[in-house]
C-alpha cells in the first residue's frame, strides 16, 4: 500500500559549523512540521514496489544537494543529487531577511516585524516554487513540503 509521506529527516551536521538559538529554532519547526504533513513520493518505481513511507538525509557538498530517500527500515533506495548555483540568490536573500526578522521580533514595532515577515514568507514561497521545478519528474512534493525541505537546505549552508 502506497504512502507516500516523509517519516523522518536528518541533515548532515558535519557541514554545519553553528547556527543561532533563532536558527535552530526555525530548523526544529521546519523538521517537525515536515514530518507532521508533507506530500513526498518519487517518480521512479522501485523493482519490489516500495512506496512509502520514507526516511531522508539531506546533506551539501561542492555545491550540490544530495538527497538520500530510503525506506521505513532505513535501507538505501537513491539518492538524488541536486546542483544548487540557482538556489545561490534565495539562501543568500533568506538568511539576510531573516537576520532582519530576528532583530525586528526583539525590538521593532509589530508593523515594522509584519512587513519584513511578508516579505521573508515571499522569498521562501519563491524558493519552494524553484525547489519544485527542479524536482519535476523526480520527486512529487506539495508546497508545504517545499517550504520546510528549502528551510532545511538553508539550515545545511550556515558556515559561521
Amino acid at each position: 500500500m502506497a504512502d507516500p509521506r516523509i517519516i523522518d529527516v536528518t541533515l548532515d551536521e558535519r557541514t554545519i559549523i553553528w547556527r543561532s538559538a533563532d536558527i535552530e529554532q526555525e530548523r526544529r519547526i521546519a523538521i517537525f512540521d515536515l514530518i507532521e504533513e508533507n506530500s513526498f513520493a518519487p517518480a521512479r518505481d522501485y523493482p519490489d514496489g516500495y512506496a512509502g513511507p520514507y526516511r531522508i538525509a539531506l546533506t551539501v557538498q561542492e555545491g550540490r544537494l544530495g538527497l538520500e530517500i530510503k525506506r521505513e527500515d532505513d535501507s538505501h533506495l537513491e539518492t538524488l543529487i541536486l546542483g544548487l548555483a540557482r538556489f545561490r540568490r534565495p539562501i543568500k536573500d533568506y538568511f539576510a531577511i531573516c537576520d532582519s526578522y530576528f532583530q525586528a521580533i526583539r525590538n521593532a514595532t509589530p508593523q515594522a516585524i509584519e512587513t519584513i515577515d511578508m516579505a521573508r514568507r515571499g522569498i521562501h514561497d519563491e524558493a519552494a516554487r524553484l525547489l519544485m521545478e527542479r524536482l519535476e519528474g523526480k520527486i512529487a512534493i506539495d508546497f508545504a513540503t517545499a517550504r520546510r525541505l528549502f528551510t532545511l537546505i538553508c539550515v545545511l549552508h550556515i558556515k559561521a
